[in-house]
């Protein structure tokens, strides 16, 4: 008589690894996480907060455009740069929140599960960025959109219109660019496994890089500044030619090269070392 230990275990077929439930997983991960939701949160309150607030400076304000902004807002006020004043700090909330889907899971010991349901563990990495991206989209484009559009409100005949020329470009690259920080987050966290030294290492890259590149010899920083993350990104979401950022084309181009060198790094880091 045969009996059920005797048995050979099998695998049923609707347990196997697949992208898609991979993707499901960490998206549950995400909902699941207090920290997730209250970091997208206040991305989104700190950008339509300030971008409105700097909307509303300009419009009560006996100011010529490009005059330079009160400290933490945009470089100059005008009125495409006053709506999206918000991105300043907006980067770093969102950038955290990227930090804190991968270096929280090391702080945890999730990781040890998370990789032994996924041998391959590249997907894991994969799952997380494809939440992250796919959620920050959702939520930043109508975000930003709104944002813009009730900050010309305020503005009134100071304001432009989304389909002048390069605005609505601009305002969409805003998403884009504070999707592709939280992307950076989450690739400097799993690549560090710490969370103070993946935060440390977002600001600096971020807001500190710059201000050094910009004291080195003008040779060395013309040549360095264009290409840093924040300034790749300042290019997407700038209308017009500027002497000192790249074309908006280029600028996309050089930041996606940042997140897919940065998030390469972290898979092959991710396979070769134990969790």
């Amino acid at each position: 008589m045969t009996t059920t230990a005797d048995r050979p275990a099998t695998i049923p077929t609707d347990a196997r690894v697949t992208g898609p439930r991979v993707v499901r997983a960490e998206w549950i991960k995400f909902r699941s996480l207090r920290s997730s939701l209250i970091m997208l949160a206040a991305t989104v309150v700190v950008f339509a907060a300030l971008g409105l607030g700097f909307s509303a400076f300009l419009a009560d304000a006996t100011i010529e455009p490009g005059t330079p902004a009160p400290p933490g807002g945009p470089s100059s006020l005008d009125p495409l740069g006053a709506s999206l004043g918000g991105v300043n700090l907006a980067q770093l909330l969102i950038g955290t929140l990227g930090v804190l889907l991968a270096a929280g899971e090391y702080s945890t010991g999730m990781i040890r599960s998370s990789l032994a349901a996924v041998p391959r563990r590249w997907p894991v990495l994969a799952g997380k960025v494809t939440v992250l991206a796919g959620v920050s989209l959702a939520v930043l484009v109508p975000t930003v959109l709104l944002t813009f559009l009730g900050g010309q409100a305020v503005l009134g005949d100071k304001g432009i219109s989304l389909g002048d020329d390069g605005v609505l470009r601009s305002v969409l690259g805003a998403a884009g660019y504070l999707t592709g920080v939280g992307v950076l987050g989450l690739a400097l966290g799993s690549l560090l496994r710490n969370t103070a030294g993946a935060l440390t290492s977002v600001v600096a890259l971020l807001l500190v890089v710059p201000g050094v590149v910009s004291l080195l010899p003008e040779s060395w920083s013309d040549a360095i500044s264009p290409y840093l993350p924040s300034n790749a990104g300042q290019a997407v979401m700038t209308v017009g030619a500027h002497p000192d950022l790249l074309s908006p084309g280029a600028g996309a181009a050089v930041l996606l090269a940042w997140l897919v060198g940065l998030v390469g790094a972290a898979v092959v880091l991710l396979r070769r070392r134990d969790a």
